[in-house]
This record gives C-alpha cells, sequence and structure tokens, in this order.
C-alpha cells in the first residue's frame, strides 16, 4: 500500500498527501533551477527529514531514558553542488539540546551517536556530508 501520494499541478509544482494521516505538503523548484521557490524543494525535503530524524530518534532514546528534550532546536542548511551533476553536496545540522538537567557523559555520547546513525543518516548516499553540531544547554526554571 503508498505511503504519499503526489500530483503534479503544473509549473514545477507538487502536492503531496500522507495517506495515514491526511496531511498535505507542497513542493516547489527552487528559484536557482526554474522555480518560484514558494514551498519546500524536494531537495529541502531530503534536508529536513536529516533534521527531523535526528531529533526524533534522539527524543526516542532521550523518552526511555526519563529524559525530556522539548524545546530542542535544529537549523538545517543544504548545499548543492555547483558543478553538474546537481546534487546535494552538503548538509550542515546545527543543533542545540534543551534538557532538564544535563544528562551524564555516557547518555550524552550515546544521544550523539544516534544523531549519527538515524535512519535517514544512514539512508543517505555516502558523498552527502552530513556536518552535525551539537551543543546541550541546561533548562533552567525562570522564577517568579
Amino acid at each position: 500500500m503508498a505511503t504519499i501520494h503526489i500530483d503534479y499541478l503544473g509549473d514545477l509544482r507538487t502536492e503531496c498527501v500522507h495517506l495515514q494521516s491526511g496531511t498535505h505538503i507542497n513542493t516547489d523548484a527552487p528559484t536557482d533551477n526554474q522555480g518560484r521557490g514558494e514551498a519546500f524543494s524536494p531537495t529541502d525535503l531530503v534536508a529536513n527529514a536529516l533534521g527531523t530524524c535526528i531529533i526524533t530518534t534522539m527524543a526516542i532514546f532521550a523518552r526511555r531514558e526519563g529524559i525530556e528534550l522539548k524545546g530542542s532546536k535544529l537549523d538545517v542548511t543544504k548545499i548543492m553542488t555547483s558543478q553538474p551533476p546537481r546534487r546535494i553536496a552538503r548538509i550542515e545540522i546545527d543543533l542545540t539540546l534543551h534538557s532538564d538537567g544535563l544528562p551524564d557523559d555516557a547518555t550524552r555520547a550515546r544521544l550523539e551517536a544516534i544523531a549519527h546513525t538515524c535512519p535517514v543518516a544512514i539512508s543517505l548516499h555516502p558523498d552527502i556530508e552530513q556536518a552535525v553540531s551539537i551543543r546541550w544547554e541546561d533548562s533552567i526554571p525562570i522564577s517568579e
């Protein structure tokens, strides 16, 4: 059974439906490749998939360990090749992890290892450089 249904809308745009949830997203070709850049490009979605997979798999492990990562943030930068063939050359992930009390060194090391071995990370072609930077910040409650 299909997971996603995609309709080509013309003018380098698609509408995608996640069949289980009914969630819709659109794609558009980027401005540097004949598009209007008014939605995620297909390669943006690849970079997004890496970032969301990293935080999701880390959060699954963190939940089992009683650690809450809510409030963590990722900035994702996708860099395309400058020479043909056009492809993703590098994906940079700048990850700031927030937790209530910093985990011990062994737990942090395990979480950081997960960031490099999530399903998307190990599915991407090895020619795509994955540069993942991780910073830890303790969530300090605001006192009144």
